[in-house]
């Protein structure tokens, strides 16, 4: 038997369920898992604030794992079998159709109606997909990666989520060689949206958040200058994000906060005919007023949206860390590792901003 964290609906605590140790269909994998990451969707679904979601879940959508069988001989996507022993990650999005309009027309694969999420949008009554679990049942199809010797496996997770979503923001900022980069938004995803900034050329890059144990960790990641949001208000924020920026405002504006009253902020913030892109809000935490005259016509504002990530995203973020990890350890973003046993409470510690990262450790 495999024992997992199961999430049987909102506003509930968890509790440990034993699973059978399930028959691997041709082309399917079993992982042992070694980190499951705790991110702030998993607090958003036990909130109840992602819609569609199939309770009961096993959370965990980001993980690495050891390969414990194979249903016969499989391949990554450098051509590569993959063997029993093999540290691994995997793709969480899968049962992409490739067949679709967003698929082949839009090319926009994250779009796809048919997507599904490990640990979001598989129910626990479908088997072992989540990652809060000791054991991962990787149906036939789902795309794999081999972890290169120089990504511990600690330093994966500690990217975990967030470094793909932000690989995915940072291509939609489009950002050129020696921007000013401001990041709205201290958590994972934001701190590995100021690295990427940093890895693409700008030459100035500002993290907008809290608490002050978060921004220490951009400043450690090589942020050039933090603003503190418990210490200065939205108005005073914007001067001096003017301030810093020879008055013009920054020239690219990524929003990862997840707060909706961050959007009105952070177009203040960026310059006329600047780039603002939104990353953050990934679930429905409320509306916000902004003036289109003001705040988007008259400062030739050019707006972009991302929504999760594809393989695409992942892959590099993979590259990136195997060539960039020992610059940027992002296990140091690591604040603490949970058992199974200990799931509520480390939802509770990512929900209260106690850590920069929680992961569980099967």
């Amino acid at each position: 038997m495999v024992r997992a964290a199961v999430m049987r609906e909102p506003n509930v605590p968890l509790e440990i369920q034993d699973f059978p140790e399930p028959d691997l269909q041709p082309g399917a994998i079993l992982l042992e898992t070694l980190f499951s990451e705790v991110c702030g969707t998993d607090v958003h679904l036990h909130h109840g604030q992602l819609a569609g979601v199939p309770y009961p879940i096993i959370p965990g959508h980001i993980n690495v794992g050891r390969i414990q069988r194979t249903g016969g001989a499989i391949r990554d996507v450098e051509g590569d079998v993959l063997m029993p022993g093999d540290v691994v990650t995997f793709m969480d999005v899968h049962e992409t159709c490739n067949a679709c309009w967003f698929c082949l027309v839009a090319k926009a694969t994250t779009r796809c109606p048919h997507r599904k999420v490990y640990g979001i949008t598989y129910s626990a009554r479908d088997g072992l997909l989540g990652g809060w679990s000791e054991a991962i049942y990787l149906k036939p199809g789902v795309k794999v990666v081999k972890l290169p010797a120089s990504i511990p496996p600690e330093r994966f997770i500690g990217g975990g989520c967030g470094l793909p979503t932000a690989v995915h923001a940072t291509q939609q900022a489009a950002i050129q060689l020696g921007d000013s980069v401001v990041v709205q938004g201290s958590g994972p995803v934001g701190l590995s949206a100021a690295i990427l900034a940093q890895l693409s050329g700008a030459c100035q890059v500002i993290v907008v958040g809290a608490p002050q144990l978060r921004l220490d960790m951009a400043l450690e990641m090589g942020a050039d200058a933090v603003i503190n949001i418990e210490e200065h208000s939205s108005e005073d924020r914007t001067v001096l994000i003017k301030e810093m920026t020879g008055g013009r405002g920054a020239d690219i504006t990524i929003e990862a906060s997840g707060n909706p009253q961050a959007i009105a902020e952070g177009m203040r913030m960026t310059r006329d005919n600047g780039r603002y892109v939104v990353v953050g809000q990934y679930t429905d935490a409320g509306e916000v007023k902004i003036n289109p005259h003001w705040d988007i016509n008259r400062k030739q504002l050019d707006i972009r949206g991302t929504w999760g990530i594809d393989f695409g995203h992942f892959y590099r973020a993979v590259k990136v860390m195997a060539k960039h990890g020992a610059r940027y350890p992002w296990e140091k973003l690591i604040s603490q590792s949970y058992s199974l046993d200990q799931v509520n409470q480390a939802l509770a510690d990512v929900a209260s901003l106690k850590v920069i990262k929680a992961v569980i450790k099967p």
